[in-house]
């Protein structure tokens, strides 16, 4: 048996949806975005939808509207896809990245208050959460030829937290409102794993001041790839609506551009796909939903690994991907390479960002400097999971994970 990592779940109707589109004079900035932006509106119960071209561009202007700019730092969590922490960097700003819950996987609120606080009062202490890199200069300083300090290179005080809902799992986003509140810090969620997640009862992506979901092939739903921006704030929507369309006017004037803007776009083609894979999202949820209790029906008695947590503060699990965690005497590349010789797909999740090229030349991180999120990235496996998974397939990827242990 061959068992890929993931593959969209797509109907007739869907198929049919786009094929609608091509049919019509418009394939861009039409009467789907539009249908499509009301329709996640609704389900996520707020004012405003932006969609764009993908969930990273939805970040990306989620950090501009947010204020975001050259110098500044924003706290978010070194345990995610790049792409959350590359769009701090498109502004010129720094990431400061805080370690993770070892049982959510998201970021800790704990140690993100006690950042945010030593950031705002400076000293020593501030200097300590930057990365290494800045550290070194924040704490040496340079001299001008007049014996004074010259401009630091950063500027101290946070202006955001970006918080992610790793795997579909909503981070501890009140604990993490009240240490925005406290600061005035925007708060940014990234949903982008996590459309009909629900934390306390509240539906993920409208925790923050602006929230973004995306739709890649294995996601929940898909649009092909796209994204959506949700807020309640109609001056971000307007900024946001600009933002996506090369920074026209707020009445999209033709060739009429007021602003720096970007290329992120959603095409109705796409639009088209998501408004019909909303239209089942309880189905969609519900099948993986099914699938991942299935995996913890014939895993949780493995020895070896554990199957994933989901916190008392997470009212509805949105399943993105099933990960576990393979114990520390594990070794995880050896399970690997016997899973796939059973034709098992599987794969790491995730490096660590601060641990990617880009991010140790950039900044210096090295080894031991987040260990909490060091250590769960040594440990986890992602194994297939889509919305098609049968009972015979999971039995056959357990069975194939227990003789990988053995």
């Amino acid at each position: 048996m061959q068992v890929p990592m993931a593959y969209p779940d797509l109907t007739e109707a869907d198929i049919s949806a786009v094929d609608r589109v091509l049919r019509t004079p418009s394939l861009s900035m039409g009467p789907q975005i539009e249908a499509f932006e009301r329709a996640i509106a609704s389900y996520a119960g707020v004012r405003h939808a932006v969609a764009v071209s993908s969930g990273t561009a939805g970040l990306h202007l989620a950090v501009i509207v947010a204020g975001v700019g050259e110098g500044d730092v924003v706290i978010t969590t070194p345990f995610s896809f790049v792409a959350s922490a590359n769009c701090i960097l498109y502004e010129r700003a720094i990431p400061i990245f805080v370690d993770i819950d070892p049982q959510t996987l998201n970021i800790d609120p704990a140690l993100v208050a006690r950042a945010a606080d030593d950031l705002v009062r400076g000293g020593r202490a501030a200097g300590d959460w930057l990365p290494p890199s800045e550290r070194g200069r924040f704490l040496r300083g340079t001299r001008s030829g007049v014996g004074k300090r010259a401009a630091l290179p950063v500027k101290r005080e946070p202006k955001a937290i970006l918080a992610v809902d790793v795997f579909g799992q909503p981070a501890d986003l009140d604990s993490l409102r009240r240490v925005a509140d406290r600061h005035g810090l925007a708060l940014i969620e990234d949903a982008c794993e996590a459309i009909g997640a629900g934390y306390k009862g509240r539906k993920a992506g409208t925790l923050g001041d602006v929230g973004v979901f995306a739709f890649y092939p294995n996601k929940q739903m898909t649009t092909g790839e796209g994204g959506v921006i949700v807020t309640d704030r109609d001056d971000w929507d307007l900024l946001c609506r600009s933002l996506r369309n090369q920074g026209r006017d707020e009445s999209g004037t033709w060739l009429n551009h007021v602003r720096l803007g970007y290329n992120y776009r959603l095409d109705e083609m796409s639009a088209a796909l998501g408004a019909s894979q909303l239209a089942r999202i309880e189905e969609l949820l519900h099948k993986r939903h099914r699938a991942a209790q299935m995996y913890d029906e014939r895993l949780r008695e493995i020895d070896g690994l554990s199957v994933p947590h989901v916190a008392s503060t997470t009212s509805r699990m949105s399943w993105f991907v099933y990960v576990v965690r393979l114990d520390a005497q594990v070794d995880r590349d050896a399970v690997m390479s016997r899973l796939h010789e059973q034709g098992i797909a599987c794969r790491p999740y995730f490096t660590p960002i601060h641990l990617q090229p880009l991010y140790v030349e950039r900044f210096g991180y090295r080894d031991g400097d987040m260990p909490v999120t060091e250590a769960v990235a040594r440990s986890t496996l992602a194994l297939p999971f889509y919305n098609q998974l049968d009972e015979a397939t999971i039995e056959y990827v357990a069975h194939g994970l227990r003789r990988a242990l053995r």
